[in-house]
């Protein structure tokens, strides 16, 4: 990973992701800042390692089972093999409304214990929490091999507003 661009404020940075193993490493580091009660969105076009990342979450929470796409499913529950909170997974693809259609996967009754990764979640989970990690993936489109992608971590709400996110890049 390379040093990330100046922050615009404690709670962003950017980084520059240059292969799959390097964004599973980008979740493992981010795991280590997460507790219960956290909420990640995970934003970008597909195939731009959003569900990589999600895996190197579920290694750096310590859940049991493997983090894989739940796009069929719409969510997994990860439980702690340890001490820490579970890892909710959630794709967000398929689903067409906003919080209403997500209401029957009660991720406001599993966020104050677990941590929620939703892929695809923008205009449809902002209303469970103000306090929120946004998590931008850009990756080139079209016929590329091209691994890399850049990527920008926002903290929302009090819970991040101190938080220095530029450790992410160590």
């Amino acid at each position: 990973m390379e040093a990330p661009a100046a922050p615009h404020n404690p709670a962003e940075t950017e980084l520059i992701i240059n292969s799959p193993e390097q964004m599973r490493e980008l979740g493992r580091r981010l795991a280590k800042l997460l507790r219960a009660g956290d909420l990640v969105m995970l934003s970008g076009e597909l195939g731009a390692g959003k569900t990589t990342l999600a895996r190197g979450l579920g290694e750096g929470l310590g859940v049991r089972g493997a983090v894989t796409s739940p796009t069929f499913v719409i969510a997994r529950v990860h439980p702690s093999l340890g001490d820490g909170p579970p890892l909710v997974h959630v794709d967000a693809y398929r689903l067409g409304g906003g919080l209403d259609e997500m209401e029957d996967l009660d991720l406001d009754v599993s966020l104050p214990e677990s941590v929620v990764v939703v892929e695809w979640g923008e205009g449809k989970v902002e209303e469970l929490t103000d306090e929120r990690l946004q998590v931008q993936i850009h990756r080139a489109v079209g016929d590329t091999t091209d691994e890399v992608r850049h990527v920008t971590v926002t903290g929302l709400g009090e819970r991040w507003a101190s938080a220095d996110l530029s450790v992410l890049a160590a």
